[in-house]
């Protein structure tokens, strides 16, 4: 499992891409990736190597959905150890007054700690530019 993170527009995917040729056409957009297990495997299923980009995205659709963020991410990490991660960094700046868009980027960060304990490769992407953190 690898976890590459970084701003907005930083060609995160881009690198991901180049150093794993066999991923592409394998990646799927965060918005895109059900808020339930079912969905989710049945999603995953097409997939060979998967890469799941933005994933800040379908941790907003799961927190809108009211779903179990926390369990649907470890359940992923069991059943697909060699999933690539890809996801903005939403963290930093001014924090939000909205309590959901609060909530969202805690969850969001924790998630990553999450999945960079576990991971094997952990990246922050800058200007097309990795820097190995893990």
């Amino acid at each position: 499992m690898e976890l590459f993170l970084g701003g907005c527009y930083q060609g995160k995917k881009e690198y991901v891409l180049k150093l794993h040729p066999e991923c592409k056409g394998q990646v799927i957009e965060g918005e895109n990736l059900p808020a339930d297990w079912d969905g989710m495997i049945k999603e995953l299923q097409e997939f060979e190597n998967p890469v799941i980009n933005h994933l800040h995205l379908w941790v907003r659709k799961c927190l809108e959905q009211q779903a179990d963020v926390e369990l649907l991410t470890d359940k992923l990490l069991e059943t697909y150890p060699g999933l690539i991660f890809i996801c903005d960094e939403i963290g930093n700046g001014i924090v939000p007054m909205d309590a959901l868009e609060r909530d969202y980027r805690e969850r969001t960060g924790r998630l990553q700690i999450r999945i960079a304990e576990k991971a094997e490769r952990v990246e922050r992407i800058v200007c097309g530019i990795s820097q190995r953190l893990k």
